[in-house]
């Protein structure tokens, strides 16, 4: 039996609310899962994450495969670097996981054309200010080895 941990919705309609759950691959998103292992809530700002750390590490061990959204969500607590360090035999009783998260801005249109003209703007600019004015001492010196060679 293949087992997945990923998330099972378990909120309103617009309103989505999600656990974190151990489940057998061939099961349905909200089919019956093996164990609850924590839960994540992107509605509120910033999204919480709460992670059950001991269970995910007995299903992880045993060889369980998290989900694309879940590996996601635990790196971005922190805790697939503290998983890492303990398989590896390291102290990691001063390591603490987040339990929030920033979204990233979704990218729209308006925000693409902003960008868009930032860097545009950017660009005429940059040639403005980067041409460099002519050293008196550089003229000096190419004239000085003329000189020295002829």
């Amino acid at each position: 039996m293949a087992v997945h941990i990923r998330l099972r919705r378990i909120g309103k309609k617009k309103q989505p609310f999600y656990r974190i759950v151990a489940i057998d691959s061939r099961r349905a998103r909200d089919g019956r899962f093996l164990e609850n292992l924590g839960t994540y809530d992107p509605i509120t700002t910033p999204a919480q994450i709460k992670v059950h750390e001991d269970n995910l590490t007995r299903w992880l061990d045993q060889g369980a495969q998290p989900s694309d959204t879940v590996s996601s969500l635990l790196t971005q607590i922190g805790y697939f670097e503290k998983y890492e360090m303990a398989r590896r035999g390291n102290d990691v009783s001063n390591m603490v996981l987040k339990t929030t998260i920033t979204e990233r801005t979704k990218k729209t249109r308006k925000t693409r054309k902003a960008t868009v003209a930032a860097v545009e703007a950017a660009a005429e600019q940059a040639p403005e200010e980067s041409v460099p004015a002519k050293d008196e001492t550089e003229e000096k010196d190419t004239e000085e080895t003329k000189e020295s060679d002829g």
